[in-house]
């Protein structure tokens, strides 16, 4: 009978909504019902927020059911946005009428900025004011968060450009909240000693819009701890490790208990777990990040050094992390508490080479050279982040494909996060900004920090300043919008068009047209080192800009090129910078670049319905 009750609630609500005033048939039949059950009807999922807040209308009873702080309204938000939920507590209170109503205006302006942004900034990079919109927002940041989310999870191959900004805004977003988090680290005094928190403010920095946090990682850690555990019991079912309580600070110590730790922790790392240092993918900066290490069970020697380091705390083995060149170690006192040290007092852990147990000798031996003792030492954490870093900014400056030198650019800005008065890292960071062409009012201010600190830079400094301020002025000179019409005569020997997907005839790259030239525009130089007199038609050809499936933007010759009969999407990260919507077949420009070359769409049209066409003819045949 209350299954019954229920049906024919469900079907009466409904009817309620449309009607205002508290006599509508079937009100009777509702209002009467247990209040469990009008709960349970209203949070069922089939009404919206819309239809609640009428409901709520129709009479005390209703009102009283949808209250503000009530259920209703908290399974209405719930359902609306889950993965907000986990920002609040059980046990506080919570106005979730309201809630919902803020999270729904922050939804509707985040939208209304990212649709903003293409038409704002298609023909620049966005510039480092160009946030400021976002920064001055009313209202929890996570929401507006939240709504970026929403849209770069938008299913389908449409809203490929709000996609894109929503992306580049989230991105700036996160990079901005972690980069302070770092900084307000690096204040703690220097024995606060969270080797691993720090690498996730890395790990965080690096991957923005990735989930992850410490939280995540300490507890795949701790399963590991558990693991160690269970085969330490097997060896010393007595162990106090064994007592130890998650966040506890103890240590041990016997170095015969602590051997027994560590023999049990080599067992599970690299024998059960399969973890081991990555030989084979050197030079990779998934090796560096935290999260990945944890997934792939591979890294470098200091991240595998500090995953060692504290699972080795956690169970009371008081390792230190040592700064050895070519080589992050570990070191394991081996003297009496309170004794004079010197560095043959310590074992060295390579936790790289699966946790083996060195000398000072075998250190030496390991990187071919004598070092001097000072180089044995501990290190702090704000050390062990700058020797991270500083291994990222390394690979960032080997990229070659990433024309957007995005790891060189997060690594600069962690390390000047560090150590915000390094020169010559600025004077890189100046230089970068200034060969990809973005942010010159930021340019110059780096390199007016930089003559500050040191005068003797003026050469350089100047140099910059100089060809700087030229390209302000080149911009302020730029008039209009370049609109190309395929009907004009000077036109007439472009034979592809903007949105098609193409494969280059001698490297066999698959790529998407974002734009045409009737004649190759590069300078002379350009032409001379591509060579493009060898081609048949030499530069007095049609030239396309193409983006490349492997990441890269490149200017082809139409003799180059030809048509795609299996066409498939290009994953390259600016394709939402030009295009709306992935057909299938081809790519549909987005309003900017449709304004640019306002007859290609129709021509793409024609042009696929020809190369299908023609395809199904030859199959038939």
């Amino acid at each position: 009978m209350a299954a019954v009750a229920v049906d024919s609630a469900m079907e009466v609500v409904p009817a309620l909504a449309e009607e205002a005033a508290p006599e509508a048939a079937g009100l009777s039949c509702l209002v009467n019902l247990p209040g469990e059950v009008l709960e349970y009807i209203l949070c069922s999922g089939s009404l919206s927020a819309a239809d609640i807040g009428r409901v709520s209308s129709t009479c005390r009873r209703l009102r009283e059911l949808c209250q503000s702080s009530g259920k209703v309204w908290k399974e209405q938000f719930r359902v609306r946005w889950p993965s907000l939920m986990k920002h609040y507590s059980p046990t506080d209170y919570v106005n979730w009428l309201e809630e919902y109503k803020v999270r729904q205006k922050a939804g509707l302006e985040a939208r209304k900025i990212v649709a903003s942004f293409s038409k704002r900034f298609f023909s620049e990079h966005v510039p480092c004011n160009g946030f400021s919109d976002i920064e001055n927002l009313e209202g929890p940041e996570i929401f507006f968060e939240d709504e970026l989310v929403c849209i770069l999870n938008m299913e389908g191959r449409k809203a490929l450009t709000w996609k894109y900004y929503a992306k580049k805004i989230l991105y700036y977003l996160r990079q901005q909240k972690i980069l302070n988090n770092l900084k307000a680290f690096l204040q703690q005094p220097d024995d606060y000693e969270s080797y691993l928190e720090g690498a996730v403010y890395i790990d965080q920095y690096c991957n923005p819009l990735s989930d992850i946090s410490l939280k995540d990682i300490q507890a795949q850690i701790d399963s590991i701890v558990e693991l160690v555990c269970k085969t330490l019991r097997g060896i010393n079912c007595r162990h106090p490790s064994l007592g130890f309580k998650a966040g506890e600070s103890s240590m041990i110590m016997e170095i015969e208990l602590q051997s027994q730790v560590l023999d049990a922790m080599n067992y599970v790392l690299y024998d059960q777990l399969k973890f081991k240092g990555n030989r084979m993918d050197y030079y990779n900066a998934l090796n560096l990040y935290m999260h990945q290490v944890l997934i792939r069970r591979t890294g470098i020697p200091i991240s595998m050094s500090l995953l060692y380091l504290t699972i080795a705390r956690q169970l009371g083995v008081p390792l230190e992390p040592v700064n050895f060149p070519s080589h992050f170690l570990l070191r394991w006192c081996q003297g009496a508490e309170g004794a004079t040290l010197d560095i043959f007092d310590y074992i060295y852990i390579d936790a790289f080479g699966k946790g083996k147990q060195l000398t000072v000798k075998e250190c030496e031996y390991l990187i071919g050279q004598h070092v001097t003792a000072a180089l044995y030492g501990v290190v702090n954490v704000k050390k062990v982040l700058q020797r991270m870093v500083g291994n990222l900014l390394s690979l960032g400056k080997r990229e070659g494909i990433d024309q957007s030198y995005q790891l060189l650019r997060d690594s600069l800005d962690l390390y000047l996060a560090m150590y915000p008065d390094q020169v010559q890292l600025l004077l890189l960071q100046a230089r970068l900004y200034f060969h990809l062409g973005i942010w010159p009012e930021k340019v110059l201010d780096i390199l007016q920090h930089i003559q500050t600190l040191d005068p003797g830079q003026h050469g350089a400094v100047g140099y910059l300043v100089q060809h700087t301020l030229e390209h302000i002025e080149r911009k302020k000179e730029e008039v209009g919008v370049e609109v190309k019409l395929r009907s004009d005569e000077k036109h007439r020997d472009v034979c592809y068009s903007i949105g098609l997907i193409m494969k280059h005839k001698r490297y066999g790259y698959n790529c998407v047209i974002y734009g045409w030239d009737p004649t190759c525009m590069m300078g002379h130089e350009w032409i001379r080192n591509m060579n493009v007199h060898s081609l048949p038609h030499g530069h007095h050809q049609p030239f396309y800009n193409v983006l490349v499936e492997d990441g890269s933007c490149r200017y082809a010759a139409q003799e180059n090129l030809e048509y795609n009969v299996e066409p498939q999407e290009i994953s390259h990260p600016d394709v939402g910078r030009y295009f709306s919507e992935f057909t299938g077949t081809h790519y549909i420009p987005n309003a900017e670049l449709e304004i640019r070359y306002p007859e290609d769409l129709e021509f793409v049209y024609e042009t696929v319905q020809n190369i299908y066409s023609a395809k199904k003819e030859n199959i038939d045949e």
